[in-house]
């Protein structure tokens, strides 16, 4: 099976957040890894991947954000199990020797309509991608975020 381990490896669960506005996606450059990526980060212990979504926005850009999508029902009914905002996208990543990242990958708009993230982030379209070194897999999630959040209404969170 493809990601099956291979001897002893640990696995984090992450997310990325592609927030979309204004026909732009938000990337900042990482200082570790010298590549442009979305704000993200691992999930914390106890935390759902909703939240850590939106805290890792806030955390990394001074956004506030909404994610944008569906969830696997549309309503929450009394007494039966919450429903989550369904990933856009869910991957394995190599991080080091013997440590993958399973990575959710959702997509979320600003909540303020004139957003001015921290000075380390700022705002492609695609035509400012192709000028930038951004990895293929950043630059086919930055399209895919720009075509299925255009235009779309936000879902409220459950509750």
């Amino acid at each position: 099976m493809q990601g099956e381990p291979s001897g002893d490896v640990t696995r984090d669960f992450t997310v990325a957040v592609f927030v979309v506005h204004d026909g732009r996606v938000l990337l900042h450059r990482h200082s570790k890894l010298g590549r442009w990526l979305p704000p993200g980060g691992h999930i914390e212990p106890n935390e759902l991947p909703d939240d850590a979504a939106i805290r890792e926005v806030a955390e990394e850009s001074g956004l506030a954000v909404r994610l944008t999508g569906s969830t696997g029902l549309q309503t929450n009914y009394p007494g039966q199990p919450v429903q989550l905002m369904v990933p856009a996208g869910i991957q394995l990543e190599q991080i080091a020797p013997g440590h993958e990242h399973i990575d959710l990958v959702y997509f979320a708009i600003p909540v303020d309509s004139s957003p001015r993230p921290t000075s380390d982030f700022h705002w492609f379209s695609m035509a400012d991608l192709a000028m930038h070194p951004v990895s293929e897999e950043i630059r086919d999630w930055c399209a895919r975020a720009l075509r299925d959040v255009d235009g779309q209404v936000p879902v409220p969170p459950p509750g």
